[in-house]
């Protein structure tokens, strides 16, 4: 069970932190809550924290001088003055407990990064169930290479820095806003991007009202002068805007009626070559160097927002000519010992599936050997049969299926991967069900070949296998 988000808001969580503080970080090697450990770092308070395995993210933490523990014990918690979780953590994490059990404030990670952000001009939050990850990648690149030095706030790895998170010492803060457990109405944005809107996170939105009134709420947050920039062909988005009071700025992909449109779309090496037109007017022509159609609608979002928050489209269109694209989005990683193509890759909706294995239809290979883990139980549950139409919609020589990552859920569905593997051979499929990830990759190993492509995806710990798949 997810523990809840705080509402301190930010001036609470400023007159608690008016001075240097001892902070502790209850999950501080999270892709998102590492980069607010470093801030506070560099801000002078004492930060220490806790996480269950050791990674590049906390090596690089303890190297810049921020104690971080791989066994959690309430010692750690003693002498504190707050606690920063994120809600994935358990409720019987011995600090949390021990932490509320003094009286010491603990804070939830997006009403932290809340805090943290209002110390900054402007406010950029990149909001939507796919494509945040790369958006928000791709408007580091454009303010940095406009020499905006903006502070980043990434949910995965950013190629072009190597870290999820980007310190400068601009006015620009640009942050990936989630929408799980409503995280986002704890932020601060000027410019709210609006990327798509559908069902997800069925264990939390039980409705596709509740999901558009909760977007409808984080717009607002913009009000009365800041900015929405949505997508114009997205009804959701639409339905979550219609009550809107700021400037609403729209982006397409052959839009010719969106304020934003990308035109004359054509492709080169599966990558994307269109016409950055505002208003009719073409400002500039977009080449990208990282496959994929489904990422135009990002590329034209991020280029919105830029653009509209003062960065000129030579800019934009510099920086996305050099985008290298964000880790684990359809990232090459190497070659097997047998030749293959081994690529990752962060699909875990049935959209973002299908998306994902569209692209690789194009790219050329002879054969797309795909392993996926499904992410959550209750995402397996509640949307099933859209999986297995995806996965079975990408003409591939074969689907393993790795057990479901349960994440912070309890399996009270009866779900399996095995069942899963039932729906997509009965669309014609070829699936195998593995109980083990030493089974995935003997498999995978001994039939990829030269021309083959092994692609490995999922949001869970499926990640770890591609080390094991490459020569």
């Amino acid at each position: 069970m997810a523990l809840p988000n705080t509402h301190y808001g930010a001036a609470a969580i400023a007159a608690l932190l008016e001075k240097k503080c001892r902070l502790f970080f209850a999950g501080i090697g999270g892709i998102s809550m590492c980069s607010l450990a470093w801030i506070a770092h560099l801000r002078g308070h004492e930060v220490a924290g806790y996480d269950r395995t050791p990674s590049d993210i906390t090596r690089a933490l303890a190297h810049d001088g921020i104690t971080v523990y791989y066994d959690a014990d309430e010692a750690h918690v003693s002498g504190i003055d707050a606690l920063i979780y994120t809600v994935a953590m358990p409720e019987t994490n011995p600090e949390y407990a021990a932490a509320k059990a003094a009286g010491i404030p603990c804070i939830s990670r997006a009403d932290f990064l809340g805090y943290i952000m209002t110390s900054y001009r402007r406010r950029i939050g990149v909001s939507g169930m796919h494509g945040k990850s790369t958006t928000t990648s791709m408007l580091e690149r454009i303010y940095t290479e406009a020499g905006r030095d903006p502070v980043v706030s990434c949910g995965a790895t950013m190629k072009d820095v190597g870290t999820p998170y980007r310190i400068g010492r601009g006015t620009d803060f640009i942050f990936e806003a989630c929408e799980y457990m409503d995280s986002f109405l704890d932020f601060y944005p000027t410019t709210a991007i609006i990327l798509n809107i559908e069902m997800d996170h069925v264990d939390y939105f039980h409705s596709m009202r509740q999901i558009t009134d909760s977007f409808g709420e984080f717009i607002a947050k913009t009000e009365p002068d800041g900015i929405a920039v949505l997508n114009v062909a997205d009804e959701n988005v639409a339905e979550a805007a219609k009550d809107y009071k700021g400037r609403a700025v729209t982006f397409g992909v052959g839009r010719p009626d969106a304020d934003y449109n990308a035109a004359n779309l054509t492709f080169e090496r599966a990558c994307a070559r269109f016409d950055l037109q505002l208003r009719g007017v073409t400002v500039t022509h977009i080449e990208m160097n990282v496959p994929g159609e489904h990422i135009v609608p990002d590329a034209t979002a991020a280029a919105a927002a830029a653009i509209e928050n003062g960065v000129a489209p030579s800019d934009v269109a510099r920086a996305l000519a050099l985008f290298g694209g964000a880790e684990r989005r359809l990232e090459n990683c190497g070659k097997s010992a047998r030749g293959a193509d081994v690529y990752s890759d962060y699909a875990h909706h049935p959209t973002e599936i299908r998306a994902t294995l569209r692209t690789v239809s194009e790219m050329g290979y002879r054969h797309v050997f795909c392993v996926f883990q499904p992410h959550t139980c209750s995402r397996t549950w509640g949307l099933c049969e859209e999986f297995a139409g995806a996965l079975a919609s990408g003409n591939l020589e074969t689907l393993s299926l790795a057990e479901i990552y349960p994440a912070r859920e309890t399996n009270v569905w009866g779900v399996t991967s095995a069942g899963l593997a039932r729906r997509t051979e009965a669309l014609g499929q070829k699936t195998f069900s593995f109980p083990s990830f030493d089974q995935i990759i003997n498999y995978l190993s001994g039939i990829a070949e030269e021309g083959d492509m092994i692609l490995v995806m999922g949001a869970g710990d499926i990640g770890t296998i591609v080390k094991n798949l490459l020569a």
